[in-house]
C-alpha cells in the first residue's frame, strides 16, 4: 500500500505546486503590481524598495492560494486517474475509496498544519515590514500621528510585565489619554492604574488625576490609592510608541490574544479583532476542507480535462470566499458571533465534502 500512496501523492503533488504558482501570478498581476505601479507614479519609489515591496508580498499571498491549490491537485489528480481507469482498476481490485483518498487528506491536513505555522511565523513580520517600506521609505510619513486604542506592551523574559492601553494619543502634543495601565507578576494581574491623561515631560511618561487598585492572589482589590500626579514606568518614547502600533495582520495568534484582551477589559468593540484570530486558524484548514470536496469530485465523469478541472476549482473558490466575505463582514460588524463568522464557510464546506465522500464510497 505504500507504493500506492507514493503514487498518489506523487500525482498530487505537480499540480498542488502549479497551482501555487498559478493562483499566485493572479493575485500579483490584479492587486500586489497595480499598488506597486502607484508607489513609483505617486511617489517616485526607488528600485530597491519595490523589490523589497514585491517580495515582502509575497508571503500573505501564498498562504492564500494554499487552500486553492489544494482544491485544484485532488481534482486534476483523482480526474486523471479516473480519466485513465486506473481509479477503476484500483476499486475492481478491493480498495476502498477511503482508502484511496487516505493520502490526499493527509497532505491536505499537513497543508493546513504548515499553513498555520508559515501563517504565524512568517506572514505577520512580512507584513510590517512591507508597511514599515511604504510609511518610511516611500510615503516617508514623518508627520505627528493620532491615533485611537493604542496599546503598549512591555515583555521581559517571554513575559508580558505591563500592558498599557490609551483611548486615544496624540503623538504632536505627546499626550495619551484615558490611560489604563495592567501589571503582571507571572502572568498574574497584580495592579491596575488608571488615568485621566498621561504627558510626555523631561524624559518620562508623567500621569495625571488617576487612581491605582493593587489586587491580591484571589484577582480582588485589596487597596485603592488615588493621585494627582505619578511617574509612569513605560520608557517609551512618543515615536518608538507610534512606530510599535501594529495592524491586525502584523500580529502574531498571541499578540493578537493580548490585544483583544486588553480592548475587551476596557470595553472596547473587538469584533474586527476577534474574526481575525479566528480566521488564522480557519483560512488554513480550508486546504482539507477543500481536498473533502475536490476528491470526490474528481472521480465524477469528464473530469480528465484540466481545463475543466481548473474551471470548476474556480467556481468552488469564488462560492467559499463569497461566503467568508459574507460572514466576515457579518462577524465586524457584531451580527453573528466572531468564531462563527471565521468557521461557517468551513462547516458548510465540510458538510458538502462529506456528503461527497460518502457518495463517491457508495
Amino acid at each position: 500500500m505504500r507504493i500506492l500512496d507514493k503514487y498518489i501523492v506523487k500525482e498530487l503533488l505537480g499540480p498542488f505546486l502549479f497551482g501555487i504558482c498559478a493562483f499566485s501570478s493572479v493575485f500579483i498581476g490584479t492587486s500586489t503590481l497595480f499598488r506597486i505601479a502607484q508607489y513609483v507614479t505617486k511617489y517616485g519609489a526607488e528600485l530597491g524598495a519595490v523589490i523589497k515591496l514585491f517580495v515582502y508580498s509575497l508571503p500573505s499571498i501564498i498562504v492564500l492560494t494554499f487552500p486553492m491549490s489544494m482544491l485544484l491537485a485532488s481534482l486534476l489528480a483523482f480526474g486523471r486517474l479516473s480519466g485513465s481507469n486506473e481509479i477503476t482498476a484500483m476499486r475492481s481490485g478491493g480498495i476502498s475509496f477511503f482508502r484511496l483518498a487516505a493520502p490526499v487528506f493527509a497532505v491536505a491536513f499537513a497543508v493546513s498544519v504548515f499553513s498555520v505555522f508559515f501563517s504565524e511565523n512568517v506572514v505577520p513580520q512580512s507584513n510590517a515590514a512591507y508597511n514599515d517600506i511604504v510609511r518610511n521609505q516611500i510615503e516617508h510619513n514623518t508627520t505627528p500621528k493620532s491615533q485611537e486604542h493604542i496599546v503598549i506592551k512591555d515583555v521581559r523574559g517571554g513575559e508580558i510585565q505591563r500592558l498599557t492601553y490609551a483611548k486615544k494619543y496624540e503623538e504632536e502634543t505627546s499626550t495619551m489619554y484615558a490611560v489604563s495601565m495592567q501589571e503582571f507578576d507571572r502572568d498574574r494581574l497584580v495592579r491596575v492604574e488608571s488615568a485621566e491623561r498621561a504627558i510626555w515631560q523631561d524624559n518620562h511618561w508623567t500621569m495625571y488625576n488617576g487612581v491605582i487598585h493593587d489586587m491580591d492572589s484571589l484577582g480582588t482589590i485589596n487597596r485603592t490609592l488615588v493621585f494627582d500626579k505619578q511617574n509612569m514606568p513605560v520608557d517609551k518614547t512618543p515615536a518608538a510608541i507610534s512606530r510599535e502600533q501594529k495592524k491586525p495582520e502584523e500580529m502574531t495568534i498571541r499578540e493578537l490574544k493580548q490585544h483583544i484582551q486588553v480592548l475587551k477589559s476596557e470595553y472596547v468593540k473587538a469584533d474586527t479583532q476577534e474574526v481575525e484570530l479566528h480566521q488564522r486558524l480557519a483560512i488554513p484548514m480550508a486546504s482539507f476542507v477543500f481536498a473533502l470536496i475536490g476528491t470526490p469530485l474528481g472521480l465524477q465523469p469528464n473530469r480528465s480535462s484540466s481545463s475543466i478541472g481548473l474551471g470548476l476549482s474556480v467556481v468552488i473558490i469564488f462560492a467559499y470566499y463569497t461566503i467568508m466575505t459574507v460572514t466576515t463582514a457579518l462577524g465586524q460588524g457584531g451580527a453573528v458571533p466572531a468564531p462563527l463568522a471565521a468557521w461557517l464557510p468551513n462547516i458548510i464546506g465540510v458538510s458538502i465534502g462529506a456528503w461527497l465522500v460518502r457518495k463517491a464510497a457508495r
